[in-house]
């Protein structure tokens, strides 16, 4: 391979998009959040689906997660952008509670 077609290869690869980080998921079903808690890297979705015939919300004190409530097979997605810990729980049934903790790898 000529020297230059290699340079132009290593262009096109260091200049492609980077792939999308497919979401990290929680289920919501049995009237539990599944896994409780989960560990995420800054900039990571978070995914809550409801498998549950009765709606649930996904719902924090400080307003940073307020989902409407989700009926059966609705989701609920979060970007965490900052590090932390965020527990939330369901505002119709506050015995359901989860944790998202927010890390740096």
């Amino acid at each position: 391979m000529h020297p230059s077609a290699l340079f132009f290869t290593a262009i096109a690869i260091a200049s492609a998009p980077a792939a999308a980080q497919a979401p990290a998921v929680v289920e919501i079903t049995k009237f539990a959040y599944a896994p409780r808690e989960i560990t995420v890297a800054p900039g990571t979705t978070v995914r809550w689906t409801n498998h549950d015939e009765t709606p649930h919300t996904v719902t924090d004190k400080v307003g940073e997660l307020a989902s409407p409530g989700l009926d059966t097979g609705d989701l609920y997605e979060h970007a965490f952008a900052n590090e932390g810990d965020y527990p939330y729980t369901c505002a119709v049934h506050p015995f359901m509670t989860g944790v998202v903790h927010v890390r740096r790898p």
